[in-house]
Order: C-alpha cells, then structure tokens, then sequence
C-alpha cells in the first residue's frame, strides 16, 4: 500500500487531532472522533476530485482557459 506525502500529512495530522482531543474527552471517543474526521476528509476530496475530472474533461486551453472538446479548444482552434 503506497501512500502519498498529502496522505502521510493527513493521518498525522488525524493522529495530533486526537492527541489533542484526548485531554478533554474519553481516548476510545477521541479515536472514533479522529476516524470519522480521517475518512470524512477522505470521502470529500474524492468526491470534489471526482467533480473537477467531470467538468474540466481533458483540460482546459491554456490561452483562453476554455474547456478542451475533442482535443481542440472551441474559441482558439476555429478555422
């Protein structure tokens, strides 16, 4: 399982969210605490990732920043 540094970041930064919370609550309802943060962050960005992939589509023009169709940008690329 290879993980990545943003995702190194976030379980540490999970881990010192329940660190913290463990001095005003129960350690057993800090952990389910920082494990319902973990995957809610998790189940978010997937969702706001799979978002920007449905409406950029394969890119956008890098001179008038329309949304590439076909390989082609609709404004620049008209004969």
């Amino acid at each position: 399982m290879a993980f990545e540094k943003r995702e190194i970041m976030l379980i540490l930064g999970v881990f010192f969210l329940m660190i913290g919370m463990m001095a005003v609550l129960a350690p057993i309802y800090a952990a389910i605490i920082a494990i319902l943060v973990y995957f809610g962050i998790r189940v978010f960005v997937g969702r706001r990732k799979k978002q920007m992939e449905m409406t950029i589509g394969k890119g956008v023009c890098a001179s008038c920043g329309e949304k590439i169709i076909e390989d082609k940008c609709p404004n620049c690329d008209k004969p």
